[in-house]
């Protein structure tokens, strides 16, 4: 088999399995759905992991498999172009998705769409896959918009909840906004360059560097600047940047598994793979760079603030994805592209781990999803514990854990960096470091120490749950009539539980990449030549991240060293500040956290209403549209088409009607009279004529 036949192999196999079972899950038994899936995306995965075999040994290639369409001399093709970067982003969704595959089979065991389930989860692999392989503008578009469909069936795929239709419009909606940014920045790129193809656009950047356009009279913009920030609204749709980030938690509302596919490893990482791949456009912008930056701050720490409030699991974890995601985009702005993507790595394994832990702890408290129900889970479920621990410790950063060697780097990267805005940038994600510890050891220390509340849950509770999180539990079988969506005290014979090995295993193989992945890569994805070539960065006008390395190499020389080193730097202290005050606040006086709530209504108000993004977007965009629209009704159907053009109509004819009628009075001499006076005008035109 030669090269090109196992690349077209590793997105194929996924969707031919994802359409069989799709298509004959009526007569196939539910085993087969998962069998095919898991089988198909475990030989992407293993052909994925070749490939990055092959691509650090010097392999690379850009070429077209198929062409689609010949328009002048455009040319719109299927195409791949691998190389270390798309490789490793192939490894990291195809493990990422069998792990999630693996785990489906426990987590919705009992729900009767299982089938459906499986294919969706598969066809999404292959979007996904078509995205990162792709070596031209339209094939990315189409693997863009594919993600986005396929996570549209998936938010609301218990779609007899009014809430899982809703959460799924949004995210389609919001994606949508983002999207029409994303496909102007391609219209220009293909304007002003003739070509959709990457190397080509890439080879032409610098020759439009100088050029201007005029977007607004008498005035000039950077073709670059406006060309960036345009691809830019694309990623802040699907990587969930203010303020296109309110679809995230409100996603919540679909089965635990997509949880960790959309925001770990996948769709919410696209636009961060995006700008990198970019990087040679973006570079020739330090005003797009700025912009970036800018944006990515202001989603790290202020998403962050809003995880604090949070009772219900998921939307915990789902708040720290937006803050990690801001992380990655302000390491974008600042150059560090390489970083970003490191992140993004480490990243993947980690909260892929979290959401899975979540969902684990989700299946043992019989579906209550408020933390402040649970407690002393460690005792029952010690696998879903101690992985848990490992997810959280590489969450806020804690040295030799995989998410030291990439956040600090961030860190690092944004204090060297001299772009417009890195000084407010550098304050938030500091900052966001203690906010992350915090209400990541909060999750912690409530679900898996102190009391188990689990055993009787106060009436008043639920008053408490519907107030901070009006959304239904994340029940795996469930309706919206269903009666234990909120499970209330379990009884001595109800205690959680470690669920089957289905669920535990993917827990256990991605804490192992929690754990080590950042000390393994981080020299070779950082310092070493793995992304040579790959992305470009001008070191002459955006040094910091050749600053960064000549730091590493002369003060820290090894990944030891810098995890050595870590434990004396401010953002350890920082971390070990915020888990030491989220464990005396819920284990030694958990009294303090509800006082501080009462003399700060205002501040919580703030938060509580998500700093009013959602009722800004339903008051005057959602409420704008149907304002417009009910004016449109009843101004344009009502009034014109059917008032004036349609009843307007009949009623003139009938007034006319009804004065012709009055000529016809019966009367021969009125019709003689009528019949000279005719005769006369007649022959009155007829002489004037002639």
């Amino acid at each position: 088999m030669n090269m090109k036949t196992l690349l077209i192999l590793i997105p194929l196999l996924p969707l031919f399995s994802a359409a069989i079972v799709g298509i004959f899950r009526n007569y196939l038994p539910r085993s087969a759905a998962h069998v095919l899936t898991i089988a198909g995306v475990a030989a992407a995965f293993g052909l994925s992991a070749y490939v990055l075999n092959q691509t650090m040994h010097g392999f690379t290639l850009n070429e077209a498999v198929y062409t689609w369409l010949n328009s002048g001399d455009i040319h719109f093709e299927v195409g791949f172009l691998i190389d270390n970067l798309t490789a490793m982003m192939m490894v990291v969704v195809t493990f990422v998705s069998l792990m999630v595959h693996i785990y489906t089979i426990g987590y919705m065991a009992e729900d009767p769409g299982y089938s459906r389930f499986f294919s969706y989860i598969s066809l999404f692999t292959f979007s996904m896959l078509m995205l990162v392989m792709s070596n031209n503008f339209m094939q990315l578009f189409f693997g863009w918009e594919a993600v986005g469909l396929v996570s549209y069936l998936l938010i609301g795929f218990w779609f007899t909840r009014p809430t899982a239709i809703y959460a799924n419009l949004k995210a389609f909606l919001v994606n949508r906004v983002g999207d029409f940014g994303f496909l102007l920045g391609i219209g220009m790129v293909l304007y002003y360059t003739g070509s959709l193809d990457y190397k080509t656009v890439f080879e032409l950047a610098p020759q439009l560097a100088g050029h201007t356009v005029s977007l607004l009279p008498n005035t000039e913009w950077s073709l670059m600047t406006v060309t960036c920030i345009l691809l830019f609204i694309g990623a802040m749709g699907k990587s969930a940047q203010v303020p296109l980030h309110v679809w995230l938690p409100d996603s919540m509302e679909g089965p635990t598994p997509i949880s960790a596919l959309i925001h770990a490893a996948t769709m919410v990482t696209a636009g961060i793979f995006m700008v990198a791949r970019m990087s040679p456009l973006f570079e020739l912008s330090t005003t797009a760079l700025s912009t970036v930056m800018v944006i990515g701050a202001i989603t790290a720490l202020f998403m962050g603030f809003l995880g604090i409030i949070q009772n219900d699991i998921k939307r915990i974890v789902a708040y720290s994805t937006l803050s990690q995601l801001g992380y990655m985009t302000v390491a974008l702005g600042a150059s560090a592209y390489s970083v970003a993507i490191f992140h993004l790595m480490t990243h993947a394994f980690f909260k892929a781990l979290l959401f899975l832990g979540a969902g684990a702890v989700i299946m043992g408290m019989h579906h209550d999803q408020d933390i402040r129900n649970m407690g002393n889970l460690k005792k029952y479920m010690p696998i879903t514990w101690i992985t848990s621990l490992i997810g959280s410790l590489a969450l806020i950063g804690t040295p030799f854990f995989a998410g030291f060697y990439s956040k600090d780097s961030i860190i690092e990267a944004v204090a060297l960096s001299h772009i417009p805005g890195s000084g407010f940038a550098y304050v938030a994600v500091m900052a966001g470091v203690f906010v992350t510890a915090f209400y990541s050891f909060r999750l912690y220390f409530l679900v898996f120490h102190g009391d188990e509340k689990w055993r009787v849950v106060k009436p008043h509770d639920d008053h408490a749950h519907a107030k901070h999180d009006a959304t239904p539990v994340d029940d795996h079988h469930a309706t919206q009539d269903d009666a234990h969506d909120h499970h209330h005290g379990l009884g001595p014979h109800d205690d959680p539980h470690e669920p089957g090995w289905v669920v535990t295993l993917p827990l256990v193989l991605l804490a192992i990449p929690s754990f080590l992945v950042g000390y393994v890569a981080i020299e070779a994805m950082l310092y070493g030549d793995f992304f040579k070539g790959v992305i470009f960065v001008d070191d002459h006008i955006h040094p910091a991240m050749s600053h960064l390395a000549h730091h590493y190499h002369t003060f820290l020389h090894s990944p030891a060293g810098m995890a050595l080193h870590g434990f004396s730097s401010i953002p350890f202290v920082l971390a070990a500040s915020g888990v030491a005050l989220s464990w005396f606040f819920y284990m030694k006086r958990p009294d303090l956290p509800a006082a501080i709530y009462r003399r700060s209504r205002l501040i919580v108000c703030v938060l509580e209403h998500k700093y009013g993004f959602d009722q800004f977007n339903e008051t005057y965009f959602a409420g704008g549209s149907r304002k417009v629209g009910a004016w449109l009704w009843k101004f344009g159907d009502i009034t014109l088409i059917d008032g004036a053009m349609v009843n307007g109509t009949a009623q003139f004819m009938g007034k006319i009607a009804s004065k012709v009628r009055q000529l016809q009075s019966g009367l021969i001499y009125h019709y003689a009279f009528a019949m000279i006076i005719g005769v006369f005008l007649f022959m009155t035109f007829l002489i004037k004529i002639n």
